[in-house]
């Protein structure tokens, strides 16, 4: 008798709700593992039974794969499902899950292996027919970049060979920040995938990032679901997502479709993945990478084809097929990231607990979120805690739409990204699909988004208590408790609009700007400095915070190490 499916999911927040949902309509139990960070998580409480897997430093609990796979020997799950981030593109995990004898709800480890690796991808995109930006062929050192980027031409991108999703990526335009640039790629490429080698890529300036979603069968059989526009982004993190592209015709969705197909049939792939590429100005496109996992924007997809992607994702798992599948998308869609970060403030991260918490409803809206009112979002991982994604007949309802939801959407405690994604929806250069990767970064500088409202909750002082109810984990059994305790009602206090990323300063005092962790210290003690000089690099939300001096003089006093951790208003230096 064939054992019934359970599937562990190896992540957390939105994605690892979302995966629940589907197993649940599947009528497969579900499994969430969680952190300490994470214990009051929804993710939790939404799926069958929940493991804790370790402390909330990431490489000690969603990060380790012992962990994982411990928690599925525990609940005794079949199947494991990545979602994305983390572990999901860790050919290691895979070939570990496979060797538990377990199924990876994934593609193949060796696919995972070859397609990961950026470098090796371009070459099998080259032997597949799909054109390539020009670049190194292989990971380089720093030494190697300064032979290799005359050749290649500024401006250009460092990029981590082993990860994806924007992160571990600089451009570089000119050779006098190239070094830097390679080395803060190499530690956010470790932080995020736990390997540091980077390479080099030619940068195009005004360019839009579209990409193929693809899913293929046991038997080979692709079927290609569409393409994407990604091309609202900041610092290479995708803001805003649609499909279809605003910029494809019916011709060019073809020739796309083509070498997406070609691509994947040449690599040999399985399960669902995306073909990442940069389109420019005259039409061509070029080969960027492929992702070896579910997608954060696979919602816009979902909206327009009718189809369950983590559905065929699960099916495909078992050994399903897809013949027959003809996906006829209709209508446009569009998702909003929403993250917990100030915009007003350089998009400054801010973790903290939810004190209201609205979501938008109404015809052809769905939000996938990972939190709930009185919920904490931890400053130790990344700082989307949902997506807002609407469809419409067409670009113009959709956007409309999405105008009318993010209205709706009401989220207090954190600050978020709402107020940045009315402002991009509403512009001439969105509205008429003028906009490339670079252009909001440039469009913002002149602009003043509207303050949010008031992280610390009014009145707080002197309300009764309201009770929490919160489940926790006895030898393996869920208990549910509920706790009294007025401290709940206060989210953490959040710095004054003032400074941007420069941190708090009183009389020459530099204070952290919010809790993170101290990658680097860029000065010493007794140092003399100029207004603008940067003393650390702060680590917070997966993302690097430069803080600078907000004034000149001596360093007379530097209460910080690499390593350390330090709470918001944490004195990092003084300065007279």
């Amino acid at each position: 008798m064939a054992t019934k499916p359970k599937v562990l999911i190896a992540n957390r927040g939105e994605i690892a709700v979302r995966i629940a949902r589907t197993c649940r309509e599947l009528g497969i139990p579900s499994v969430a593992v969680y952190s300490d960070a994470d214990r009051d998580a929804l993710h939790v409480e939404m799926a069958d039974e929940a493991h804790r897997i370790g402390p909330a430093l990431a490489s000690e609990s969603y990060l380790s794969i012992e962990a994982v796979l411990e928690a599925a020997r525990r609940s005794k799950a079949t199947l494991i499902h990545p979602g994305y981030g983390f572990l999901a593109e860790r050919a290691q995990f895979a070939h570990a899950v496979d060797d538990a004898g377990l199924t990876f709800v994934g593609p193949p480890a060796a696919a995972i292996e070859q397609m990961g690796d950026k470098a090796a991808a371009r070459r099998i995109a080259d032997a597949a027919g799909m054109p390539i930006a020009p670049g190194t062929p292989q990971p380089v050192e720093i030494g190697q970049a300064k032979k290799h980027a005359p050749r290649i031409g500024y401006p250009l991108l460092v990029k981590a060979a082993f990860g994806g999703g924007g992160k571990g990526m600089h451009i570089v335009r000119d050779a006098d920040h190239l070094e830097e640039s390679l080395k803060r790629a190499a530690r956010e490429a470790q932080s995020y995938f736990g390997r540091p080698e980077v390479f080099l890529e030619r940068f195009v300036d005004r360019a839009h990032h579209v990409e193929a979603q693809i899913i293929v069968d046991v038997n080979g059989h692709v079927v290609f679901l569409g393409e994407r526009d990604c091309s609202v982004q900041r610092r290479h993190q995708k803001l805003i997502e649609e499909t279809p592209s605003p910029l494809f015709d019916d011709a060019l969705r073809e020739r796309f479709a083509e070498a997406a197909t070609s691509l994947v049939a040449e690599a040999g792939y399985r399960n669902a993945g995306t073909i990442e590429c940069i389109l420019d100005e005259d039409g061509s496109f070029f080969f960027l990478e492929m992702n070896t996992r579910l997608q954060v924007e696979h919602t816009v997809t979902e909206m327009v084809t009718g189809l369950d992607i983590v559905a065929l994702q699960i099916e495909v798992a078992l050994g399903g097929s897809l013949a027959g599948l003809d996906p006829q998308p209709r209508g446009h869609a569009i998702q909003c990231r929403i993250n917990a970060e100030d915009p007003v403030r350089n998009f400054l991260p801010g973790p903290g607990r939810i004190t209201r918490y609205l979501e938008p409803g109404g015809p052809f809206v769905r939000v996938d979120s990972g939190v709930a009112e009185g919920r904490e979002i931890p400053g130790d991982y990344d700082s989307m805690f949902a997506k807002l994604i609407v469809s419409g007949a067409d670009r113009e309802q959709a956007r409309r739409r999405m105008l009318r939801a993010l209205d709706e959407f009401v989220v207090e405690g954190v600050p978020t990204t709402i107020p940045v994604h009315r402002w991009i929806l509403e512009t001439p250069a969105f509205r008429k699909s003028e906009h490339t990767t670079t252009w909001l970064e440039h469009a913002l500088t002149d602009v003043e988004l509207p303050a949010q409202v008031d992280m610390q909750p009014a009145g707080a002082a002197g309300q009764q208590a309201r009770p929490r109810d919160i489940l926790v984990e006895v030898d393996g059994r869920r208990v549910p408790v509920r706790i009294f305790d007025e401290r709940r009602e206060l989210a953490p206090r959040q710095p004054s609009s003032h400074g941007g990323h420069h941190g708090e300063h009183v009389h020459g005092e530099i204070r952290a700007p919010m809790q993170g962790t101290i990658l680097k210290v860029l000065v010493e003690k007794g140092q003399e400095i100029r207004a603008g000089d940067v003393l650390c690099i702060l680590e917070a939300m997966k993302m690097e915070n430069h803080i600078a001096s907000t004034r000149e003089g001596e360093i007379t006093d530097l209460p910080i190490r690499a390593g350390q951790v330090v709470e918001t208003g944490q004195l990092l230096a003084v300065i007279d």
